[in-house]
């Protein structure tokens, strides 16, 4: 049943304190994944309350919003990414009162609240899919997602030959009410995740319903999951390849990234710009090309696109400064923002996957390509616990494990696990300050060498990584070159060293990273504003270590 709450006020809602024209053209971004991050009733499963209780710990590190992935009603198929109600929170997480009750906390501290958004398929306990099943065939709520007849002659092949991001058959087929076998539905992802058929038009004033539902309860903007997935080819054609994950976002396949998305997300950008405090929209959108990822942030569609070819490029110099450039063009050419990120819930920790089998190394590149990234013009994102320096958790007992893709022979490599462990607060022992509960449960277990990533245990600390990245997020806030921009300028540099210059009329601004594993001389070009390492400039040359990252104010 769909939650109310009876004191908000359409168009009412309170907003941030101290607004910026166009925040998101700058903002940097933290990602909670509300299992995972404060539990405040000792079940073993955070949620709101508890997120609400941390909003101080995110003001003081520095972050601009807050991105909550999905708390909504959902069996939990997938993480929540399964979604049965779209206007109610599910009970693990709270009530509709406890979400008014963050977005107002977080207002009042100047952070803003983004909320994930699923509109490419919901769960199948949807009430619009378990009436289509009782219906049976002919139910005109089987437009509204995509059924089909199978091929062979019993029907007993699926319709096409897509095949499911979660590996095997995109399609399930049903057992219809008299009990006989029937059609097939199209499910890109999990079989509980129906896919919603876009050309039907009560999908759309539905998800234009959703928009405003939370738009009223004063949410700053949305995350919109799968982006890229709504429109599907004319006549659904075979793809004609049998490994068909592993085209995605390097070549084109009739489910993804067609043209007809654009039209949703003009109607969708109508909405938003219709509330103040511009409100905004972030496409999760895995396309061929950067270039293809730029049309959905054309002035008037989305504000911003998550950089997926930033996020897998390795520890290569020539390669960061490549995908850098691509990304800054295209994003120029629409007039918007680039986004940054390193980590999120869907992959392996960069901590760990930038030096697989070294977290000595690994921690000293992540902290390296932190600056990076926070240095470049745009906006960034950071995904929690990555502040503590967290690992990837790799050695999850099997019958723990919950990524549906974990237990399918194709498809993901079902790894996500790894990187939702519960975050660590305070204390000497799992749960870490996670539970209100001493000794109280998580979800997943915490290996007990967290002890000293805590909060506690760095806070306080000027070389704990926490500390590095309040002061880094405090430097790029203050200083007049940092944040919004639409271009550097490339410093010559030894092989391995990436090196570039921001200017603005009020002062100037170095980046140098040295990728290699070696110290390199070099100029130096400024005062020293922050390092990733132990770092001593001289007057004229600088050594900087291997593996180590450098502001300058110059």
């Amino acid at each position: 049943m769909t939650q109310h709450v009876t004191d908000t006020v359409p168009g009412e809602a309170p907003t941030p304190a101290s607004p910026r024209r166009e925040w998101w053209r700058d903002a940097v971004i933290y990602q909670v994944y509300p299992r995972s991050f404060a539990d405040s009733n000792g079940d073993g499963i955070g949620d709101l309350p508890g997120i609400r209780a941390r909003l101080p710990y995110l003001r003081k590190l520095g972050v601009d919003a807050v991105w909550l992935s999905p708390f909504y009603a959902s069996p939990q198929a997938d993480g929540g990414y399964d979604v049965a109600d779209y206007r109610t929170v599910d009970p693990m997480f709270g009530t509709l009162s406890d979400a008014y009750d963050l977005v107002h906390d977080a207002h009042a501290l100047g952070l803003r609240i983004i909320v994930d958004l699923v509109p490419n398929h919901c769960s199948d306990q949807h009430e619009w899919f378990r009436q289509a099943l009782r219906e049976g065939p002919g139910s005109p709520l089987r437009d509204r997602f995509h059924f089909r007849p199978g091929k062979g002659a019993e029907g007993e092949l699926p319709p096409n030959d897509w095949e499911s991001i979660f590996g095997g058959p995109a399609w399930t087929r049903v057992t219809e009410p008299d009990g006989t076998p029937g059609e097939w539905y199209l499910h890109l992802f999990a079989p509980e995740q129906p896919d919603f058929n876009w050309d039907h038009p009560a999908v759309h004033d539905e998800f234009r319903s959703i928009l405003r539902f939370w738009l009223d309860l004063g949410v700053d903007g949305f995350r919109v999951d799968v982006a890229h997935g709504l429109v599907k080819a004319a006549g659904l054609p075979d793809v004609g390849h049998d490994e068909q994950v592993k085209l995605l976002g390097t070549r084109p396949v009739p489910y993804f990234d067609q043209d007809g998305v654009h039209d949703i997300y003009r109607s969708w950008r109508r909405i938003l710009d219709e509330y103040t405090g511009e409100r905004i929209a972030v496409a999760e959108a895995w396309t061929p090309t950067v270039e293809r990822s730029a049309l959905y942030l054309r002035p008037d569609e989305l504000h911003q696109a998550f950089n997926f070819d930033y996020l897998g490029t390795g520890w290569n110099a020539a390669e960061l400064r490549e995908v850098i450039d691509r990304s800054l063009r295209a994003m120029n050419a629409v007039h918007a923002p680039a986004t940054w990120v390193l980590s999120n819930h869907d992959v392996v920790r960069h901590s760990t996957r930038l030096a697989e089998g070294d977290p000595a190394r690994g921690l000293r590149r992540a902290r390296a390509a932190t600056l990076l990234m926070l240095g470049l013009p745009g906006s960034a994102y950071i995904y929690q616990g990555e502040e503590l320096g967290l690992p990837e958790v790799v050695d999850l007992p099997d019958e723990l494990r919950q990524d549906p893709a974990f237990f399918r022979s194709t498809g993901q490599d079902g790894t996500r696990d790894g990187c939702r462990v519960p975050i660590p607060w305070s204390g000497q022992v799992p749960p870490f300050g996670f539970s209100a509960v001493e000794g109280g449960p998580t979800w997943l277990p915490q290996p007990t060498d967290w002890k000293d990533l805590t909060v506690e245990a760095q806070e306080g600390d000027a070389t704990s990584t926490l500390e590095f990245y309040r002061s880094a997020l405090a430097v790029r806030r203050e200083h007049p070159a940092l944040g919004a921009g639409r271009q550097i300028t490339w410093l010559d540099g030894p092989e391995g060293v990436l090196a570039f210059r921001r200017d603005s009329e009020d002062g100037s601004f170095v980046c140098t990273v040295n990728l290699t594993d070696a110290p390199v001389m070099l100029s130096t070009p400024g005062a020293l504003l922050l390092a990733s390492a132990d770092v001593q400039p001289g007057a004229e040359t600088t050594a900087l270590p291997g593996e180590c990252a450098v502001w300058w104010a110059a």
